[in-house]
């Protein structure tokens, strides 16, 4: 009887477990709205949680698999998720309901990982002021001003990339775009010479690296943060800051005092965050701490170098597939030069339709 009594209680814990896993998979049916069958305690995400596919890959393959549908309901383990395809209804989501829509939906804990509180995660109590204060530095106005330093960041890819060929070995362009881009947004946006190129041991382009390098630490730290984010918050008592918490934390508000003790104005990103700092008032009472800061300045960071770097070295991907168009970009840019000298502006660049067409 006690043998009886056990398997009971284990089937019962077994069928408790389960409901719980598995209480709201019919949440997009009873709705209408299709969508893959999830798996209970991984939701749709099983392939992804297990780092066999990437989530930009998953995403896609859903998108494919129902094609003709205007949305597609999936799970994240036990919460619904919906994917919007109709662009009327993408275009409400963004801009008519977007009040509605204004969480990320990514657990933060400012403990466990300090570099978390940026605007990609933000609640929007925090979110909404920091967005309207840091939205100016991204106007084409900004860009403007800062094309002399582009351009010089440029000048000395050439010269960097004059230096790799001459050795007539096989280049790596998505790293040579990876350290023009990091140079750039080190230049245009902290005021600070990075020297990714002329320097193989630059700190800043050891960190982008590291920041996009999958290993299992970096794994089952996202897997806790996303399943039991109370777990992961308790984590940040006992787990010491990683090397790059502690590196961008450093580097900006050393960057920031710096320029408070000799009075440097350079009307870049690093200045917007001085002047929140020196202005909390401006932003609804919201507590301005070293990590909010410098979380915002880190994934400016990796907004900057890692999505300009993606593009450029694809872009030369496909160039070097279409020899023909390679050409004929070629050949605008060298009578851009003719017409205008050996120094383009912001408004030359402007002018070149066809490196626009290459570029979308």
């Amino acid at each position: 009887m006690e043998l009886f009594e056990i398997l009971c209680g284990i089937a019962v814990i077994i069928l408790g477990l389960y409901y719980f896993l598995t209480s709201s998979y019919d949440f997009w049916k009873s709705r209408g709205v299709p969508g893959p069958r999830p798996i209970p305690g991984f939701g749709n995400f099983k392939d992804v949680m297990l780092t066999k596919i990437s989530m930009g890959d998953y995403l896609m393959k859903v998108y494919n698999d129902y094609k003709d549908e205007p949305m597609i309901g999936i799970y994240t383990r036990k919460t619904p998720v919906l994917i919007i395809k109709d662009p009327d209804l993408i275009k409400d989501v963004l801009i008519k309901d977007f009040s509605k829509f204004a969480d990320r939906g990514i657990p933060i804990s400012e403990k466990a990982d300090p570099l978390s509180l940026h605007l990609f995660s933000l609640e929007p109590k925090r979110w909404r002021p920091l967005r309207m204060k840091l939205s100016p530095v991204f106007t084409s106005g900004k860009l403007k001003e800062m094309f002399s330093l582009i351009s010089e960041c440029a000048d000395h890819l050439v010269q960097y990339t004059e230096k790799v060929t001459s050795k007539n070995e096989p280049i790596e362009c998505r790293e040579l775009m990876a350290k023009y881009t990091t140079d750039v947004i080190g230049s245009c946006a902290f005021g600070i010479e990075m020297n990714s190129m002329s320097d193989e041991d630059s700190e800043f382009r050891k960190m982008g690296r590291k920041v996009f390098k999958p290993n299992w630490t970096n794994v089952m730290r996202a897997r806790i943060r996303q399943i039991v984010p109370g777990l992961y918050n308790l984590l940040g008592y006992i787990l010491p800051q990683s090397e790059i918490t502690k590196f961008f934390t450093r580097v900006i508000v050393e960057s920031m005092e710096y320029r408070d003790m000799n009075n440097i104005t350079r009307h870049d990103f690093i200045d917007t965050l001085r002047e929140l700092k020196k202005n909390p008032d401006q932003l609804d009472d919201i507590k301005l701490t070293d990590n909010l800061i410098a979380s915002q300045a880190f994934v400016f960071f990796l907004a900057g170098f890692e999505t300009s770097s993606t593009t450029m070295s694809n872009a030369l991907y496909e160039l070097a597939l279409n020899p023909k168009i390679q050409d004929k970009l070629r050949a605008e840019i060298d009578e851009c030069y003719a017409k205008h000298g050996e120094r383009l502006t912001y408004d030359n660049i402007k002018q070149l339709d066809y490196l626009d067409k290459v570029s979308k």
